[in-house]
């Protein structure tokens, strides 16, 4: 085949970012489902598991993760729009951002898709019956569906989405949302006119599940509309921003950054921090207790991403949520970015970590790194 296809569901968080930076890239894709007969017979072989976003090239490479896939456009293509920023300091905020889109928006991502049934579950049941399995038919395709579905509700627990904490979820997600809604209305993309990894990040959660359920949709028209907006652009190829008629494709600077943006920051800092830093710290006990090699696959032959909980608390509330060392893959590029800071841009990006309270998303490090092989997570190196 000589276009790229994207295995790829409406539904899926990660799928959302990969789609929309090869939609902003202007590349040549089909988006087929997973259960496509060619996904079954050539994507599965590689990747070892049901698993979505997959990125399949003309020459028949397999590419799996939504950082892996934008990675391998960048590295092996002249991008018309790099995700990556040249100002030293917004490279190392659009990690952060990416971190919170993918990880830390998955709480209320999974609540307000799970636990609003009388006006999502119908369609929840048909979007997974319609998308992942679109050759069965009659009710055998339903019950798959509300199997698989009942599976993802359950899946919301581990993500720390109990009933006593909904409370705390809506309420930091209606901040957030607030908060954001200010920022778009004055900027069609996170960091000006163009989009960035900032964006690719936090449209993961915002188009699929936040942006699209029925429940959340509904609550992001009537309560963001300039959100919703940029939701539809980051889904549209180029530019896409006719409320800003006169808005240059151009990026601010590190050293300007407006207060909007600070406020999304703080946030931040604030209802993601303290995740971040629990599971750090269950992660190194982990490796402390147990025994690992360089190149080892994260959580053995069976490929379970999940090596335990850990517990923190965001504004009084006590969460338990599941530790996926994938989160420290992202993280570190955060880090990486950070630790290639030199002179000016390492004292301003240290001043705006601890004005924002992002400190801690520094200075919190696996003592041993996670990477990505052969389309799957791996232990890294110790830490010197």
């Amino acid at each position: 085949m000589s276009r790229f296809i994207l295995y790829a569901v409406p539904m899926s968080l990660y799928s959302a970012k990969a789609r929309s930076y090869m939609l902003k890239q202007h590349v040549d894709f089909v988006e087929l489902s997973p259960g496509a007969t060619r996904f079954t017979e050539k994507v599965m072989p590689e990747t070892g598991r049901l698993i979505v976003p997959v990125l399949e090239t003309p020459d028949g490479q397999i590419v799996q993760d939504g950082v892996d896939i934008i990675d391998w456009f960048e590295t092996n293509t002249a991008p018309r729009q790099s995700a990556y920023p040249a100002d030293p300091v917004l490279r190392v905020l659009g990690h952060i951002f990416e971190l919170f889109g993918g990880e830390g928006l998955v709480r209320p991502a999974m609540h307000y898709r799970w636990n609003f049934n009388e006006t999502n579950k119908a369609f929840l049941e048909d979007q997974f019956a319609t998308f992942i399995l679109p050759a069965l038919k009659g009710p055998e395709k339903m019950d798959f569906a509300r199997a698989l579905t009942d599976r993802m509700r359950f899946a919301g627990a581990g993500f720390g989405v109990q009933p006593e904490v909904a409370p705390a979820i809506e309420e930091g997600y209606t901040a957030f949302l607030d908060e954001l809604e200010a920022h778009m209305r004055d900027h069609p993309y996170l960091f000006g006119g163009l989009p960035t990894i900032a964006d690719y990040g936090m449209i993961a959660p915002l188009y699929p599940h936040l942006g699209r359920d029925p429940y959340p949709a509904q609550m992001m028209k009537d309560r963001a509309r300039a959100v919703f907006n940029w939701v539809e652009r980051m889904n549209q190829p180029g530019p896409a921003m006719p409320e800003f008629p006169d808005r240059a494709e151009t990026l601010i600077t590190g050293d300007d950054l407006p207060d909007t943006l600070i406020t999304l920051l703080k946030r931040i800092g604030t209802d993601y921090g303290p995740e971040v830093e629990s599971f750090i710290a269950f992660t190194n006990q982990w490796l402390e207790d147990n025994e690992v090699a360089e190149g080892d696959l994260v959580g053995g032959e069976d490929q379970n991403r999940v090596i335990g909980n850990c517990e923190f608390d965001i504004r009084g509330t006590p969460y338990t949520a599941w530790v996926m060392p994938y989160r420290i893959f992202v993280l570190q590029r955060a880090q990486d970015a950070y630790d290639a800071l030199t002179g000016a841009d390492k004292d301003r990006m240290d001043t705006l970590l601890s004005q924002t309270g992002l400190t801690g998303f520094i200075t919190s490090r696996s003592s041993r790194r996670v990477e990505r092989a052969n389309n799957r997570d791996i232990w890294g190196a110790l830490r010197q």
